[in-house]
């Protein structure tokens, strides 16, 4: 009987544990399968799988063309072991899920094909090598499938498949800028190439119909303009009527309405994969009540005791001070059990950072009262906490900035330097005498340690270039360098002294995980095109330093690019010739301009159709990559404002504040919980000098993580999921699709 309960205990702890980080793999429930279910999800074994799916990645800058060479044999080792671990991981996903669904899952067959192919690529490429007879290893394109498939990289899968499910609607927008672009494409043809006009180049004017194509696309992006119109401005004034309007309806008008349907679809499309998972949630956390359940008077109820061993199975890491305060919350009527509802709210919970703080005094306060307690004492705190002090230092540091414009030859200039350094250590001393220590230095104060760290950087930093600068012998420049770096840096404290730069900062950091999301598809689609770059280009193009005397070292090494404008603007380095060099030329073509410049050059050093492969990424990368990260920023700057402007808090949040344990209540309640709890983490003083509290803990969120997107979306479902409804299948919430409409209770449609 116990070994049933310490069972259903830890199928419920998985059950909870993938509702707090939203993971929707269906599992087996077999003892065996759930502790294996536990294994995979360890934090070691995912960091391990990222490992290996990045250094698998990371090869293609040591296979040739490399730009660090290993040997064949170490690269192809280092291959087979990261497919290795692949294989082995997918083994361990096949043990823990259902037969059925493993082989149904897409990505499963996808990892299998992508290991398959790797290997067989390898050894045909090894054998030939052997032989001395070159060949393309092919299946490098397929890596970036492993960082897509995998269960850890649900987000950029789930971002993968916004995309695809947004497609269609991008499609039918395309055609229609495609044939505009045809048609005046047709009618530029007609308006001038009769008329023998000729470019700045001397070349002749848009007289070949799939260059004057490509050149129109290219003005699309403004990348060309005003020279693709020129020759015919020059000729006729009237003509420029023809681009205008070109310009009009296809920059402006189409590329915005690319920008409307790629935010409203992939909203749509978004929004549909965070209603399946708030529907994943509510019907685990439903799955993990009903193992627990005991019957209590005409409800059913999961009993204190359990609900402490759940915790602490699925947050070890969580003190019991937190643990007791949760519980609390969740039983606010303390009697001994928790309903339904409260127990639904428990992934919830674990997803607010809690800090634990204890009031004490100043260790100053305890080893020199009479002095810390005196009247000069309180005045100087009493100054460092009034805000004039921060609008004082916030003064000093604009001043240091125009300082630091300034010449830093001239001796007031470097006397001056030596001042603010001495100001700002004074005021991180000062706030160390007035704050209690370890609170001022705690976890969750990342200005108090940015501030400190560049403060005593920078001073070391100038004392030794003031030294090093004596010696004649040693070039201290970089030192100088990191210096001046350090110096601009100080200018970010500015940021958290003005209320609206917070806003824009909690913003940003509110959307960093999503950013990453968009950092993983741009990884993918630049490693795939990096790899087709390479391919196509490798050795085409080639860099020569300014004072090189070898042959066609002013045309790249290709008397292709004779008079180019590639070459004329030294565009050299930008090559295929490794993978690095393939990421900085595709981060400039993300930038657009001079895009074509990059097209046209790479294009005479190979054949003309070479032009697909810019155009290609441009659509890719530029018109729905780039928009939809637009389209993200967008949403998040407009659920960013309306949670400032309504200070909108979550249902958790409140409950914390009702029960009087925040770090700004002047008084604690529940003072029997507090004296239960155990020794905290922090330390704090009391507020503004004020005598501190008698009683030890009290709590403050250290980050609101509801204040996301992605999190608020969510909890907006949840709110359409009547209590006393089971919810859906777990194979019904997978198959939800945005034309959807939410269930609803049998209670509530009788009642319609």
């Amino acid at each position: 009987m116990a070994e049933g309960a310490a069972q259903d205990l830890l199928l419920a702890a998985a059950f909870v544990s993938d509702a707090q980080y939203n993971r929707n793999i269906p599992f087996k429930t077999s003892p065996e399968a759930v502790r294996l279910y536990h294994l995979y999800n360890h934090w070691m074994m995912r960091t391990a799988t990222y490992f290996f799916i990045f250094l698998n990645l990371s090869l293609a800058l040591f296979e040739e063309p490399a730009v660090y060479p290993l040997p064949f044999l170490a690269t192809s080792v280092l291959e087979v072991l990261c497919l290795l671990v692949f294989l082995g991981r997918l083994t361990h996903f096949a043990k823990v899920t259902l037969h059925n669904v493993f082989w149904k899952d897409t990505k499963n067959i996808c990892i299998m094909v992508a290991i398959l192919l790797s290997l067989t690529d390898l050894a045909i490429y090894g054998v030939l090598r052997m032989y001395d007879v070159r060949s393309i290893r092919w299946s490098r394109i397929v890596r970036p499938i492993f960082l897509i498939n995998f269960a850890e990289s649900r987000q950029i899968r789930r971002a993968f498949r916004s995309i695809r499910n947004t497609l269609p609607e991008i499609t039918y927008v395309f055609l229609l800028f495609m044939f505009s672009l045809l048609m005046f494409s047709l009618m530029a043809l007609k308006l001038f190439g009769e008329r023998n006009l000729q470019t700045a180049e001397g070349l002749p004017y848009f007289r070949n119909y799939l260059e004057i194509v490509f050149d129109l696309y290219v003005l699309v992006t403004t990348a060309n303009s005003p020279d693709v119109m020129m020759p015919a401005f020059d000729f006729s004034s009237w003509y420029t009527l023809f681009f205008i309007a070109f310009v009009i309806i296809n920059t402006y008008i189409f590329m915005s309405l690319f920008l409307a349907v790629v935010y409203n679809n992939y909203k749509k499309h978004l929004k549909n994969e965070i209603r399946k998972l708030a529907y994943m949630k509510r019907r685990k956390m439903i799955e993990a009540f009903n193992l627990l359940k005991e019957e209590e008077g005409e409800q059913f109820v999961v009993r204190e005791a359990q609900w402490k061993q759940l915790v602490k199975l699925v947050a070890p890491d969580t003190s019991s001070s937190h643990r007791e305060l949760l519980l609390r919350i969740s039983d606010d009527e303390q009697k001994g059990f928790v309903d339904k509802k409260s127990f639904v709210q428990l992934a919830d919970l674990l997803n607010i950072q809690v800090v634990t703080l204890r009031v004490r005094r100043h260790p100053l306060a305890r080893w020199v009262p009479a002095l810390y307690g005196s009247a000069p004492s309180r005045l100087l705190r009493s100054i460092v906490r009034h805000r004039a002090f921060v609008w004082t230092y916030d003064a000093i540091i604009l001043i240091n900035a125009i300082f630091i414009a300034l010449d830093e030859e001239t001796p007031y200039i470097s006397y001056a330097e030596w001042v603010f350094l001495a100001l700002y250590i004074i005021e991180i001393l000062l706030k160390v005498y007035t704050y209690e220590p370890r609170e001022f230095f705690g976890k969750t104060q990342f200005w108090n340690w940015f501030d400190t760290l560049i403060i005593f950087a920078a001073l070391t930093a100038t004392i030794l270039n003031a030294t090093l600068k004596s010696t004649l012998k040693y070039n201290s420049q970089q030192i100088l360098d990191i210096v001046f770096i350090l110096r601009v840096l100080r200018l970010i404290r500015i940021v958290d002294s003005i209320q609206r730069f917070q806003v824009i900062m909690n913003t940003l950091i509110n959307i960093v995980p999503t950013m990453l999301t968009f950092g993983g598809l741009t990884l993918v689609v630049y490693c795939v095109f990096a790899i087709i770059g390479m391919e196509l280009f490798h050795g085409k193009i080639q860099y020569f330093p300014a004072n090189s005397n070898a042959p066609h070292a002013l045309e790249c090494g290709n008397p292709a690019l004779k008079d180019s404008l590639f070459a004329r603007g030294k565009y050299c380095k930008n090559n295929f010739n490794n993978f690095a060099s393939s990421f900085i030329v595709l981060m400039e073509l993300t930038v657009v301009n001079q895009w074509h410049v990059f097209a046209n050059g790479f294009a005479n050093v190979t054949v003309q159709p070479a032009k697909l492969y810019f155009i290609a990424f441009h659509i890719v990368m530029v018109i729905i990559i780039v928009n939809i990260f637009v389209s993200f920023i967008l949403e998040a700057f407009f659920v960013e404002y309306s949670l400032e402007k309504s200070e909108v808090e979550t249902a958790i949040e409140q409950k914390i504040q009702e029960l009087g344990m925040g770090v700004q209540e002047d008084e604690l309640q529940h003072e029997q919980l507090l004296d239960n709890m155990e020794s905290a983490e922090h330390e704090l003083e009391g507020e503004g000098g004020t005598k501190p509290q008698s009683k030890g803990l009290v709590f403050k969120i250290a980050s609101k993580r509801y204040r996301t997107v992605d999190a608020l979306l969510q909890r907006m479902f949840e709110a359409e999921i009547p209590l006393e409804d089971e919810g859906l299948s777990f194979e019904e919430i997978l198959n939800l699709s945005p034309t959807s409409a939410a269930p609803r209770s049998p209670s509530s449609e009788s009642a319609a």
